[in-house]
């Protein structure tokens, strides 16, 4: 029974991915490259409520796990072809942006913040010792390596994203530098074409007006369906 409903599920988001692909031809594309933990997942929820095809995440984090450590963008970039939306690993790395620009002349792009880099720090970690460490504490190196996600071993990703050692996988002052570099190289990059970036808040006083407005749409809804706050 269980194969059969593996069977079925993934027969279901096969047809998924290729009406999403069909819906998605002659359309502006939106990347959402803020860090995983400053919303993403919320606003991947707004853009679903609002009728836009989104790309399947799973099949983007097997290609975050397998390529972009290369620097191999050509899959991801093909990926893209999917859908209109975008969201999490690989769009929230450094660079990823950069080919995904030049691949897609005339995308939009919203970078997710949060309050500091130090909530943002806290909320990930949170959330990592909640999914990946033992008995509630920030998961060791041994720990990720053990896990399964992608595949058995995936989470030490976060190791080889932010450059932290092996003997503090969780390094505060790496892990923020990392988070302050990547948003700051993403404002370097957009400084001159402010329309074609959002910067976003999403726990802030009028964030989803200010989403909408970005989209040029109006909605039914006031504010981002919250998902896996931490």
């Amino acid at each position: 029974m269980n194969f059969i409903r593996r069977a079925l599920k993934r027969v279901k988001n096969e047809i998924k991915i290729r009406r999403n692909r069909v819906r998605s031809i002659g359309k502006v594309k939106y990347f959402c490259i803020g860090r995983n933990k400053t919303g993403t997942t919320s606003i991947k929820k707004a853009f679903e409520q609002l009728g836009y095809p989104v790309g399947y995440q799973r099949k983007a984090e097997i290609l975050h796990d397998k390529y972009y450590f290369e620097g191999n963008f050509d899959p991801i970039i093909k990926y893209c072809k999917s859908a209109q939306v975008f969201q999490d690993s690989p769009f929230s790395c450094p660079d990823t942006f950069k080919y995904i620009d030049k691949a897609f002349p005339g995308s939009k792009f919203i970078l997710t913040v949060r309050d500091s880099p130090e909530q943002w720090y806290n909320s990930i970690t949170r959330f990592h010792a909640k999914k990946y460490g033992k008995n509630g504490r920030i998961p060791t190196v041994d720990d990720l390596l053990s896990a399964t996600y992608v595949r058995k071993g995936s989470p030490y990703n976060t190791v080889k994203l932010h450059g932290t050692p092996d003997n503090d996988p969780y390094n505060f002052e790496i892990m923020v530098n990392h988070y302050k570099r990547h948003n700051e190289a993403v404002l370097e990059y957009f400084k001159d074409r402010p329309d074609d970036l959002l910067v976003i808040n999403l726990s802030k006083p009028g964030a989803y007006k200010k989403f909408t407005d970005f989209l040029g749409v109006k909605s039914s809804y006031n504010d981002f369906p919250w998902e896996n706050k931490t």
